[in-house]
Formats: structure tokens, C-alpha cells, sequence
């Protein structure tokens, strides 16, 4: 009897130290968020929290947005993010279930017949459940641990998504300003070119290809207004605005070309030690290691339940003793459980294995990316845009000494917003390299880092021959 009221306290005890955390895990969240992208995240668990956050969008979108502001919308205004944050509570309360034992179990049997009356009554208690709860609560707090650091995993993709988007939409919507443009001064060039015709000054021929060129121009215009509506709306989903995505105000232009390259020091070690998917493919390997060991000690012990019993018979003294209810392994001696549990690690060890090497790869071919972008965009800031503009200097001199006609000079104008146009993809291309780099450093796998084709291979302006 003293044996059972040792292991009934010592519940008691143990099952009143596991207990639900006052930030919910979030503090940890956050600081690996921050740590990463700069900003904080939390969770909006109560109305107030949610209308805290909704009026934090409503003053962020008065002001036009920026790359960081962006990132702070979203961690606002992201209902996905939100539902995934979700996932930290369930696994908060799978560790603290894990670290309580099963309520007991009460028996109670009445039989009558004969004129007797016999009743049993117990109380039954999951003693293997005492036994392994430090261990299973130490699992608990492994896997507790891996959901917070998936919770910022889930935060930093977001983060680099919204950073790409954000680029992208600034981009397309610089580029259908001068795609506008080149339909106008192609228009103005047709225009005067059919009036030549009618007075006889022009021939038919070259008067059809400024027409062509006119309507080259016009689609690509059309090609352009879709793409910039497009990347607002992916821009506008990843910030989680609905009534609000009219008072959307991007920028006019992307942010100038950094004086100098970020250059990659210990660029693969930073990866292994800083990313969170590397970080979290350990940890699981640890967390089913543990559990490899907590199945080898129950492997031949499956249900073991012990407890006080008492039965009392009309016309006979009152019995008292003990009931034990244990599981004999005559056909599972465990074998394929721990089998089974050898195999999971093995899964994790090679999965761990192949989330490391693949870091590594992926920080090398996003710092090519990186360097290629930069160099690209600042080729054409040193390079090509200004040539365009020397050129065009001169044939503007040409054209006031009557050296050149005023097609001639029109179709200058249109090589010149060609360059321009070619500098702002390039641009583009490097800050969207610059968010890839970042998350293949630090956050989770960006995926495919290559840099996108050319700007004359993704429908920049209408080839401007004659």
C-alpha cells in the first residue's frame, strides 16, 4: 500500500511540472526571425492582437512601401503564416501531455444473486508511464524545440518570398512606364509616316515598317500592363491584404546598385551553422534518435498498468491487495518495432546528410547568381545607358544640322528607352538574387537560384531594326 501511494504522489509531482509556457514558445521565434530578416514576427492569438495588427497595416499603407516595410506587412497580414504559427501551439501541447501521466483508472463491478451482493472496486496506474516519462518528456521538448524552429523557417521563406515579389511588381511597373513610351514615340513615327506617303514624300515600303514596329510596340505594351497587374496581385496575396490592396503604393523605381558586391566569406559554414532547414533536418535526426532509445528500453515491456483493489462481499470481511495487468510478448517480441525505429533514424541521418549537402550547393550557385546579376546591372548602368545617351546626344546634333531625318531620330529615342528598359531588368535581377542569397545563407532552400534570361529573351522591347 505505501509502494502505491509513493507512485500515486510521485505522479502527482511529475505531472504537475509540465505546464504551458506564458509566450507559447514565440519569444524563440521571433529572435530567430529577427536574427535572419531584421523584423519581429508573433503570433495573434485573441481578437485585440488581430486588431492591433490591422491597424499597424493600415499605417504602413499610408506611405509608399519599401523591400523592408513589405516584410513587416506580411508578417502582419499573412493568414497562411498565421495558420502555420498554429503548429507551434499543437506541439507545445503534445510536450506537455508528454510530460504527464495518464489519468488513473477506476474499476468498479457490482454482482447479486442468491441473496449475496459482491462489489470490486480499483484504481489502476500506468507504472511504464512513470517510468519512461522522463524520457518521453524529453522527446516532447525536442520535437516542442523543432516546431519553434520551423515556426521561423515558415516566417523567413515568407520573408524571401516577399522581398522577390516586392522587386518583381516595383520592376514591371518601372518597365510599363517605358514600354509606354516606346508605343508612344512609335505611334508619333507611323503617324508621320503615313502622312509622308499621302504627299508623296515616303515609300510604301519603309512606311510599312514603322508600322510593323507600331504594333510590336502596342502588344508588348499590352504584355507589359499584364505582367506589372500580375506581380501586384502576387505581391498583394503575400502580404494578405484584401480591402486594403487599392491604397497599395509601390515606389517609382528600385533601389540604386549598391556601391560594392557582398563578397562570400565562409559562405558554406554559415549555411550549415545559420540555416534553418540544415537546423531542423538535425534535429529531427536527434529527436529520432531518442526515440530509437526510448523503444529499445519498452521493447519487450508493451502495457504494464498497477494498481489497489478492494473487494467487498455481504457476509464476509472486506479483501484488499493489488492488480497488475502486463502484456506478455509470446507472439511480438518487439523485433519489428525496433526494427522499424532503426530504419526511421537511418531515414533522418540520410535526410539530414542530403538538406546539408544541398546547402552548400545552393550557397555556391546563388553567390554566382549574386555576382553575375551585379555585374550585369552594373554594366549597364556604366556602360550601356550612357552610351545610349551619347549617342542620342549626337544625333540630336546631327538632326538640328540636318544630317539625319526625324525617323532616324525617333528610332534613336527607342533604342535609347531599350537600354533603359535593359538596366531595370538587370536591376531587377540582382535584388532578386541578392533575397536568394540571403535565404540561402540563413533561411530555407530558395529554390532554383539561376538568373533569368536576358532581357531581350524576356520580351524587353520589339526587336527596333528596320
Amino acid at each position: 500500500m505505501m509502494r502505491l501511494t509513493v507512485i500515486a504522489t510521485a505522479a502527482l509531482v511529475l505531472g504537475g511540472c509540465a505546464s504551458f509556457s506564458a509566450d507559447g514558445g514565440f519569444d524563440q521565434v521571433s529572435a530567430l526571425t529577427r536574427e535572419r530578416t531584421g523584423q519581429p514576427v508573433a503570433a495573434q492569438r485573441t481578437e485585440a492582437e488581430q486588431q492591433a495588427a490591422r491597424d499597424r497595416v493600415a499605417e504602413l499603407l499610408k506611405q509608399p512601401l519599401d523591400a523592408e516595410s513589405a516584410v513587416r506587412l506580411a508578417f502582419l497580414g499573412n493568414r497562411g503564416l498565421q495558420a502555420r504559427f498554429a503548429e507551434l501551439g499543437i506541439a507545445e501541447a503534445d510536450y506537455v501531455r508528454a510530460g504527464r501521466l495518464p489519468n488513473p483508472v477506476f474499476s468498479f463491478g457490482r454482482l447479486s444473486g442468491g441473496g449475496e451482493l459482491e462489489i470490486d472496486r480499483g484504481v489502476l496506474f500506468n507504472v511504464l508511464g512513470l517510468l519512461t516519462l522522463p524520457a518521453a518528456s524529453q522527446l516532447g521538448q525536442r520535437r516542442f524545440e523543432q516546431a519553434q524552429v520551423q515556426a521561423a523557417a515558415d516566417a523567413v521563406g515568407l520573408a524571401a518570398d516577399v522581398r522577390r515579389a516586392f522587386f518583381d511588381a516595383v520592376a514591371s511597373q518601372q518597365l510599363l512606364t517605358y514600354y509606354g513610351q516606346v508605343k508612344d514615340a512609335a505611334e508619333a513615327s507611323n503617324e508621320l509616316a503615313k502622312k509622308m506617303v499621302q504627299a508623296g514624300n515616303f515609300n510604301k515600303l519603309t512606311q510599312m515598317r514603322e508600322q510593323a514596329f507600331y504594333a510590336d510596340a502596342t502588344a508588348q505594351l499590352a504584355r507589359a500592363r499584364h505582367q506589372a497587374t500580375a506581380d501586384r496581385e502576387r505581391l498583394i496575396r503575400l502580404l494578405g491584404l484584401s480591402g486594403d490592396a487599392t491604397s497599395l503604393r509601390l515606389p517609382e523605381r528600385l533601389p540604386d546598385l549598391p556601391a560594392q558586391p557582398v563578397e562570400a566569406r565562409d559562405a558554406e559554414r554559415t549555411a550549415l551553422e545559420k540555416r534553418l532547414d540544415v537546423i531542423i533536418a538535425r534535429r529531427n535526426a536527434e529527436a529520432v534518435a531518442q526515440s530509437l532509445g526510448l523503444t529499445r528500453a519498452t521493447r519487450f515491456v508493451n502495457v504494464l498498468d498497477a494498481g489497489y483493489q478492494n473487494k467487498s462481499q455481504t457476509g464476509a470481511p472486506r479483501a484488499n491487495g493489488y492488480d497488475v495487468e502486463l502484456e506478455l510478448p509470446l507472439f511480438d517480441f518487439g523485433a519489428a518495432r525496433a526494427a522499424r525505429a532503426q530504419a526511421t533514424y537511418l531515414q533522418a541521418v540520410n535526410r539530414t546528410a542530403e538538406v546539408a549537402v544541398n546547402a552548400q550547393s545552393e550557397v555556391r550557385e546563388s553567390y554566382s547568381a549574386y555576382r553575375t546579376a551585379y555585374d550585369l546591372a552594373r554594366h549597364y548602368r556604366d556602360e550601356v545607358v550612357p552610351l545610349r545617351k551619347r549617342i542620342s546626344d549626337e544625333n540630336l546634333l546631327r538632326y538640328n544640322g540636318m544630317l539625319i531625318s526625324v525617323f532616324e531620330l525617333i528610332a534613336d529615342a527607342r533604342e535609347q528607352v531599350a537600354g533603359v528598359s535593359g538596366y531595370v531588368q538587370a536591376l531587377r535581377d540582382f535584388w532578386v538574387a541578392d533575397a536568394s542569397l540571403q535565404s540561402a545563407l540563413t533561411g530555407v532552400s530558395p529554390g532554383s537560384s539561376a538568373l533569368l534570361p536576358p532581357p531581350s529573351a524576356t520580351g524587353a522591347a520589339p526587336s527596333l531594326g528596320h
